[in-house]
C-alpha cells in the first residue's frame, strides 16, 4: 500500500485553513487540524473545512472520565482520526475507546502519541524518562495497543522498530516529515517521506513545508509523487 500524505494546516485562521485545504486536497488523504486551530475555533471551525476526512490532532491527556467526556464531545463533527497520548495509561486510552464506540462505523480511529518528535534523548531524560525514545516508544506503543488505540504516531526513526514488533495491522502515524533541503525546525527526530514510507509508515504528516512554500498545492504534489514512487 502506498504510504498517505496528511496535511497539517497550523493556523488559527479558518479562512486560511479553508484555502489551503482546498488547494492540497487533491494531493493529500487527509486534513490535519490540531490545538492552535480548534482551541480558536472549535467544533464549528472544524465543520466549515469541507475537504474531508479530518485528522483531529488534540493528544488528549487526562483522568480517564474527561478524556471519556472529550471523544464524546468530538464525534459529532466525525473526525477521522483523533489523537491522545499513550502516557495517560491504559486506562485512559481504555475509556476513550468505549466512548468512541458509541459513534459505531463512524467511529475515529485513535491514535496513541507516544513520544513527541521534538524530544530527543536528553530532553526525555530531564523529564525522569530513562532508556532514550526508542525503549520509551516501545512501552508506550505496547501499552497503547493493549487497551484499544488503533494506531500509533510515532518519530519515523521508530516506525521500522515499530513495524517489526507489532505487525501490519496498527496504523503509523508518522509527523516531522521534512522533504530533503527544507529546514527542520523545533522538530528533533525527522525524516523525509520516502525514508519515511520505506520504514513502514501508513501515513506521513507534512505541514510547514506545504503551508510556507510559494505553492502548498505543488508542494503537497511534489511529496505526493515521492511517496508513490
Amino acid at each position: 500500500m502506498t504510504t498517505g500524505l496528511i496535511a497539517a494546516l497550523d493556523t488559527t485562521n479558518p479562512e486560511q485553513a479553508m484555502a489551503w485545504a482546498r488547494e492540497v486536497a487533491p494531493h493529500c488523504g487527509i486534513i490535519k487540524l490540531g490545538l492552535e486551530f480548534f482551541l480558536a475555533n472549535g467544533a464549528a471551525g472544524v465543520g466549515l473545512i469541507d475537504q474531508r476526512p479530518v485528522f483531529l490532532d488534540l493528544k488528549l491527556h487526562d483522568i480517564p472520565n474527561t478524556v471519556a467526556g472529550a471523544v464524546r464531545a468530538v464525534l459529532p463533527i466525525r473526525p477521522a482520526m483523533l489523537t491522545l497520548h499513550a502516557a495517560g495509561g491504559a486506562a485512559m486510552i481504555r475509556a476513550a475507546r468505549d466512548a468512541a464506540e458509541a459513534a459505531g462505523e463512524a467511529r475515529p480511529l485513535l491514535l496513541a502519541v507516544t513520544v513527541l518528535t521534538s524530544l530527543d534523548a536528553e530532553a526525555l531524560h530531564a523529564t525522569g524518562v530513562a532508556g532514550g525514545p526508542r525503549q520509551q516508544v516501545m512501552r508506550l506503543a505496547r501499552l497503547a495497543l493493549d487497551a484499544g488505540a488503533d494506531g500509533l504516531v510515532c518519530s519515523a526513526h521508530e516506525v521500522a522498530m515499530l513495524r517489526s514488533a507489532i505487525g501490519p495491522g496498527p496504523v503509523l502515524v508518522v509527523p516531522g516529515i521534512r522533504p530533503p533541503g527544507t529546514d527542520a525546525g523545533d522538530q528533533a527526530r525527522v525524516m523525509t517521506p520516502a525514508e519515511a514510507a520505506a520504514a513502514g509508515a501508513d501515513w506521513v504528516v507534512v505541514g510547514r513545508p506545504i503551508t510556507t512554500a510559494a505553492s502548498p498545492a505543488m508542494a503537497a504534489e511534489a511529496i505526493s509523487a515521492e511517496l508513490a514512487a
